[in-house]
């Protein structure tokens, strides 16, 4: 009998034994799947969302940085030796072009990108789009009625003397919402007349911000009458409960942007920017941000808009080059700053 007991105990010490190992096991690979951090464009709440939902169903943690899109080129142009991240997520596909020049990016087709609809994708794989973006105009109805101004239709109504200072915009150095009306208007006028536009412009402005979405929050909170964002952001803050907002589009037409993704030349996790980037391509991923107020059109063909978006389907826009936008940032931002006599706010 106690033979039979020494033996049994045994073998429960080898069961044992044999789970911890495997349990050991399990956690060397939940460990072996190493790490990923993201410079987010987007809202901060959506990059938050993605990372959390990404980290859950892979094991790979994750991390991100949320930045307008001119100081994610920066701060990628500053650790181009040393990259801390992995993969550009968000915000308009100039700056990735941007980017590109100055061998930033590593080019990459996902498998996904067939599920991609045309035009929306780079066919080199610099950029696949998540999502797209119209431009156009936020205001306070409250202040409008109270200045008596009418809500503005097109851009030249902005040169008109009853909206002086009552604009707030973000600057094309920092924001890549404000690099899009510039880079709209030099396409739709041609770059001189654009420039002699935005000369008259600046001085209506009274608040040149950091970031392109801060007119729409502003106008909600009736710290400005009028702003110029993309329409997807006012449309949130509305829903968030800004109650006195209201939107339209320049008759003219105006540009947009297609939200991109993109893979970062020599980063820590490329593997792992692989997965996150077929990850966020598939239709399930795109339809989650509308769960966090982000209300884009989307580029999975399969993939179905949010209702909010479908009162902006009809906004008149221009044939936007994404390529020449890009790769003339640099150069239009300069010019811009130099005739306009502002520089882009740092807070």
């Amino acid at each position: 009998m106690f033979k039979k007991s020494i033996v049994l105990f045994t073998l429960l010490l080898l069961v044992l034994s044999g789970n911890a190992f495997a349990a050991g096991q399990q956690d060397s690979k939940a460990e072996d799947k190493g790490s990923l951090v993201f410079y987010a464009g987007l809202q901060e709440d959506h990059a938050a969302m993605i990372a959390e939902e990404f980290e859950a169903e892979t094991g790979i943690k994750t991390e991100f940085v949320r930045m307008s899109s001119g100081e994610i080129l920066a701060r990628l142009k500053a650790e181009k030796d040393n990259m801390t991240a992995s993969v550009w997520y968000g915000g308009p596909v100039d700056g990735i072009v941007a980017a590109n020049a100055e061998g930033i990016i590593e080019p990459y087709i996902s498998p996904e990108a067939v599920n991609i609809k045309e035009g929306f994708a780079d066919p080199n794989g610099i950029w696949t789009g998540i999502y797209i973006g119209y431009l156009g105009f936020v205001g306070n109805k409250t202040m409008l009625e109270e200045r008596g101004l009418e809500m503005p239709q097109s851009w030249a109504d902005f040169l008109k003397p009853e909206y002086n200072q009552e604009i707030v915009v973000a600057h094309p150095g920092s924001s890549g919402t404000a690099y899009t009306m510039l880079a709209t208007l030099v396409q739709m006028m041609g770059e001189d007349e654009a420039m002699e536009y935005f000369k008259k412009f600046s001085p209506q402005v009274r608040q040149f911000t950091k970031s392109g979405t801060a007119p729409g929050r502003m106008a909600g909170l009736g710290e400005c009458t009028v702003g110029i964002t993309f329409l997807h952001d006012a449309i949130k803050y509305k829903k968030e409960g800004y109650t006195d907002i209201v939107i339209s589009a320049p008759a003219e037409g105006t540009g947009y942007e297609i939200g991109g993704v993109a893979l970062l030349k020599n980063s820590p996790d490329q593997d792992n920017g692989k997965i996150f980037i077929d990850w966020v391509l598939t239709k399930e991923v795109q339809e989650m941000g509308k769960t966090v107020g982000s209300f884009q059109f989307l580029t999975n063909k399969n993939a179905m808009p949010p209702e909010e978006a479908m009162p902006i389907k009809d906004t008149k826009l221009i044939e936007y080059n994404f390529q020449w936008a890009g790769e003339n940032k640099k150069r239009l931002v300069q010019r811009f700053s130099v005739e306009t006599s502002t520089t882009a706010p740092t807070k």
